[in-house]
């Protein structure tokens, strides 16, 4: 069924575009409609496998390998490009259409200087510009993004290279590249996840400043809905490869009007602590396994008969501004309410883990000093500051992967060996460690199942392992991260990002630790599975007494999720305390900067909040 057709705007307009799988020809998305008008941001959201990445890469004529155009129309400046050829596809992409990676670490060059990449996209889009005139346009775009740092000079930071630049640098220096030609449409892919609180604000303030100043159209893709209530202008909701609602953001989050905008709401983290955090029970549908209806039938708590039969058309709303795919949209907001407030974990247990005059050094370079600070049974302990300050070293510490320290790190009153292979068997299997970057943690070779079954084999749980049992204890493993017990039989580079999360988390429980160590896990997880993580965490924290060391820079899924919080930065901890007190009575100047730099959904919209 057709949707309506906006009208050609100066930036971009999307009309009805479906992609299809070359292999089957199952839609990976279909029926999408978007429209983005110069200076404005439209923000696209939803579940990892949702279909965001590949419209995003649909206006730069860009299909993933296996992924086919077959339908509709992508117009940039009145031109479809469908009927570009490549060399014009080229010539857009970087200079019409640019684009901002999730992970700039990846996506600079390692063996190019930051200037000489910087010339490369200058010369490649704008060959008419003199070496006068782009060494002025680099320097100028540095200025834009607040580079170089303080006490560095504009010389000395173009002759660097990626591997020596901070996360939030390399961030905002692929921000300049992208604005560096003066595009007219730019697809921001995740340009914001695993940067802390401070860096993410002065980003987000860097591309809306940068849009509004050049007149930029910008798509920005994200499953981070208070970034998107910050910056957007207009959101679209995307749910299995459809879009199910879109409009202004006030109104998107103020009165969502589709079941599942309204259940992605309750699974953000509320700074306020006033709300609990609830996942969306079950899983999208892949291509290939959709239903024949709303395709968000089966996890909906509001669906009737018709819903199960066909996909709804849009219902317009606010003049024809606000659109819904949903048959229950007059009853959804009456029906669907905000979650109450978090119930109170139990009571903290003896001290599990205790960390005693730490300082750590990586050769000549001191990083921690003085660390000090013990995580009990049952209780979560959140390392909080921005980046460089500390947190994952000391987490490594903890883990036995750094050994360069002094002081002493004790597992039940027992003083560990400084690396993992110094520690006992029976230590190693006590202590846990998911890894931020799931890329990296997982081995390219081994399928999802064999690796979660080396996990097994080497700390067997109670009852121990067979062959015969091995496959279903996989599955169950799994299916405690929300993933169906299908994914055993696939590999790394055949899930999402999200998913790639939720496999590392599985390995980590296999081995029943008595503290799992948390290093930014949450970061490349939509809010719903986000949700679903501390759903799992706060069970298994009640029904085994789970003890967590959690690192995140999300301030708010701290406020849901620790009991107790450490604040450090330059290697020291400022402040520590129940994260209540900490939360609502800051004493340290750097943790009143940290939360006044957080993005939530309450503070974009003013007083009125989300539904």
């Amino acid at each position: 069924m057709a949707v309506a057709e906006p009208p050609i705007t100066d930036a971009v307009a999307v009309r009805n575009l479906r992609i299809e799988l070359v292999s089957s020809g199952e839609d990976i998305v279909d029926q999408i409609v978007l429209e983005v008008t110069a200076g404005q941001v439209l923000g696209l959201v939803g579940e990892s496998g949702s279909g965001k990445t590949t419209v995003g890469m649909a206006l730069l004529g860009y299909c993933r390998p296996g992924g086919k155009v077959v339908g509709g129309e992508v117009v940039i400046d009145g031109r479809d490009l469908q009927g570009l050829r490549q060399g014009e596809l080229r010539r857009l992409r970087g200079g019409t259409v640019s684009y901002i990676p999730q992970d700039p670490g990846t996506a600079l060059n390692p063996a190019l200087r930051i200037g000489r990449q910087l010339s490369e996209m200058l010369e490649a889009h704008s060959p008419s510009m003199s070496d006068d005139e782009r060494d002025a346009r680099v320097r100028e775009s540095l200025e834009e993004v607040a580079l170089p740092p303080s006490g560095v000079s504009v010389e000395d930071f173009l002759n660097r290279y990626t591997h020596q630049l901070s996360g939030g640098q390399q961030q905002r220096v692929a921000i300049a590249m992208a604005f560096a030609n003066r595009p007219h449409v730019i697809v921001c892919d995740e340009p914001t996840t695993g940067l802390d609180v401070t860096t993410q604000a002065r980003v987000l303030k860097t591309v809306r400043e940068l849009c509004q100043e050049h007149d930029v159209a910008a798509l920005y893709v994200s499953h981070d809905l208070a970034v998107v209530a910050e910056l957007a202008d207009h959101v679209a909701v995307m749910y299995a490869g459809r879009i199910v609602e879109r409009g202004p953001r006030d109104v998107i989050f103020s009165t969502p009007r589709h079941p599942y905008t309204r259940r992605l709401l309750r699974a953000v983290p509320d700074l306020g602590g006033k709300r609990a955090v609830l996942g969306i029970p079950g899983r999208a549908p892949l291509p290939g396994n959709r239903p024949t209806g709303c395709f968000f039938e089966p996890r909906c708590d509001l669906a009737i008969d018709q819903c199960a039969k066909e996909f709804p058309a849009p219902t317009a709303y606010e003049g024809g501004k606000h659109l819904v795919c949903c048959y229950r949209a007059d009853d959804a907001p009456s029906a669907i309410r905000v979650a109450s407030e978090p119930a109170p974990m139990g009571p903290a247990g003896d001290v599990v883990l205790a960390l005693q005059h730490i300082d750590a050094s990586y050769g000549s370079h001191q990083i921690l000093h003085d660390v000090d600070f013990e995580v009990r049974r049952n209780q979560c302990v959140a390392l909080v500051g921005e980046s460089g300050s500390g947190k994952t070293t000391t987490a490594r510490c903890v883990a036995g992967l750094h050994r360069q320290y002094t002081g002493e790190i004790k597992l039940d009153d027992v003083t560990l060996g400084q690396s993992a292979r110094a520690r006992t068997a029976v230590a190693r299997k006590r202590i846990q460690y998911v890894f931020q970057n799931p890329y990296a943690s997982l081995n390219p070779r081994r399928t999802i199942g064999q690796t979660i079954a080396r996990q097994l084999h080497l700390f067997p749980p109670e009852g121990g392992t067979t062959r015969g049992n091995i496959g279903t204890k996989v599955a169950e493993c799994l299916e405690r991260v929300s993933l169906s017990r299908e994914a055993a039989s696939r590999y790394p580079d055949q899930l999402s990002g999200g998913e790639r999360q939720r496999v590392a988390v599985a390995r980590a429980l296999a081995a029943e630790p008595a503290l799992l160590v948390c290093d930014e896990i949450t970061s490349a997880l939509d809010v719903s599975v986000q949700a679903a993580i501390v759903e799992l965490l706060r069970d298994l924290r009640e029904q085994t007494g789970l003890s967590l060391l959690f690192i995140t820079h999300n301030l708010a899924l701290i406020r849901t999720i620790a009991d107790k919080v450490i604040v450090m930065t330059e290697g020291r901890i400022v402040e520590s305390g129940d994260t209540l007190d900490v939360f609502q009575r800051p004493q340290a100047e750097y943790t009143q900067r940290l939360l006044a730099n957080t993005p939530t959904v309450e503070n974009a919209l003013g007083s009125g909040g989300a539904a």
